[in-house]
């Protein structure tokens, strides 16, 4: 039968391991875009790198380039992140935000169909959502621009807090002041009394 095809990484791990500025932005991301592990944010990085790399080779070849380069600003196109008008100069001022701005769970998010990126992503891997009639279980998954007016629930799910959470709780700092100051006067009398 032939020996299984070698994985290969698709995450390039920076250089410089330990950058604190870095690591900041990275964790801001990871945060707003609710990524499980930055190794998801990597594997963006790498494929914007690949796409940048193409895009400087193509600018190289001049006119032959341009015209080849077509084919690659169409693809942006159809995945949403190219403009009707943009060349290949443009590729290479694309930015990782816009990458993670085609994925399933930010447009979940974004279409109100989830609260938070975190419940996004859980209700696309529990398989509540799907993409043109067919369930889509991965929250990394590119949509289409064509496919984005189609994200629906694909089983019914009501995502509304219950009544019960939305009346106030004293939060544990408040709840732990309250008998403190209940508490004080007792102890002060008690202190008296002796």
């Amino acid at each position: 039968m032939g020996d299984p095809k070698r994985r290969r990484p698709k995450a390039q791990a920076p250089r410089k391991v330990w950058d604190s500025d870095r690591i900041k932005e990275e964790s801001t991301l990871r945060r707003e875009y609710g990524l499980r592990r930055t190794r998801e944010l990597w594997t963006t990085m790498a494929g914007l790198k690949s796409l940048r790399n193409a895009a400087r080779q193509l600018l190289s070849l001049g006119d032959e380039g341009e015209r080849r380069g077509r084919t690659l600003v169409d693809k942006l196109k159809r995945i949403g992140i190219a403009k009707k008008d943009m060349t290949l100069d443009d590729i290479l001022a694309l930015s990782v935000r816009d990458f993670l701005e085609r994925r399933l769970q930010t447009l979940v998010l974004k279409r109100g169909l989830a609260r938070t990126p975190a419940q996004a992503r859980q209700l696309i891997v529990h398989g509540f959502i799907s993409v043109g009639g067919r369930r889509v279980n991965i929250p990394s998954y590119v949509v289409n621009a064509k496919e984005e007016s189609t994200i629906s629930y694909f089983k019914a799910i009501d995502i509304s807090i219950p009544e019960e959470e939305k009346q106030e709780k004293p939060s544990r700092a408040k709840a732990e002041e309250a008998p403190a100051k209940e508490g004080a006067p007792a102890l002060e009398a008690k202190a008296e009394g002796n």
